[in-house]
């Protein structure tokens, strides 16, 4: 069973609900921090060009029937490439996963994924982006040797100077061991943010998963903003049908520079 923590690590357009998609950017000027995480909607703001962020979660707890799992430091690393595009680098240090009493452990696979804002990154009530990324083997004890992919179209509207609303698709092709086969499946979320003060917020979020089982989520979550490029998380997911995996939480941090 694929973790939720893996798509809530790829995702999140809360910031855009402090007002990021608002901001209008100067060349002596940073953009708003917008962190892929934790929600798993994606933010569809890019990281300023030549500039770096990184996203990390520093512990995941995921777990579904006889499945555990703790995950520490998997890590976005994030350059933008031009004023429009950034290149990401994904990846998780450790990882444990007890399936049934059957325990691996280890480094897992990579991801990178290549995201592209169509509109919104310096101003605007909404932004929208388009986002393909791939998954490479590593041969680790924790990877299933198989490449995998797919393509992210997240959207971000910003309803005022407290809500705001977040969506998207997302379409992955990838390897499934029950069947021995590749498989499409097609995610979809929809979230609304609020911002409580200048530093706090919180996201209510509903995910579903089209596969061969329909899978239900719902996830919830609050973010403070330490500083203007620092921003500390923590949320949850909870399986709302029995295809679903049953519980996910984790908690880390964003930063930019």
């Amino acid at each position: 069973m694929k973790k939720v923590a893996s798509y809530i690590l790829m995702g999140s357009a809360v910031n855009a609900f402090a007002g990021e998609v608002m901001t209008t950017a100067t060349p002596s000027a940073l953009r708003d921090l917008a962190a892929d995480r934790p929600d798993a909607t994606e933010s569809p703001i890019t990281v300023d060009k030549g500039h770096w962020q990184i996203e990390t979660s520093v512990v995941d707890y995921a777990k579904d029937f006889q499945f555990q799992a703790w995950t520490w430091g998997e890590t976005n690393l994030k350059y933008g490439l031009t004023d429009n595009m950034d290149l990401q680098f994904v990846f998780a240090p450790y990882t444990e996963e007890n399936n049934a009493g059957e325990i691996t452990d280890g480094f897992g696979d990579v991801a990178f994924r290549l995201k592209y804002n169509v509109w919104g990154n310096d101003g605007g009530k909404s932004a929208l982006a388009l986002f393909p990324y791939v998954k490479v083997p590593t041969g680790t004890e924790l990877s299933n040797d198989k490449w995998e992919g797919g393509f992210i179209l997240p959207f971000a509207y910003e309803l005022d100077d407290k809500w705001g609303f977040g969506c998207q698709l997302e379409w992955e092709y990838a390897y499934d061991d029950e069947n021995d086969d590749y498989d499409s499946s097609l995610l979809h979320t929809a979230v609304l943010g609020y911002s409580l003060t200048d530093k706090w917020g919180v996201y209510g979020e509903y995910l579903g998963i089209f596969g061969h089982q329909y899978q239900a989520h719902a996830s919830g979550g609050v973010t403070y903003a330490v500083t203007d490029l620092l921003q500390l998380d923590w949320g949850a997911v909870v399986g709302l049908n029995d295809a679903a995996q049953d519980f996910n939480t984790f908690t880390g941090f964003t930063v930019k520079f």
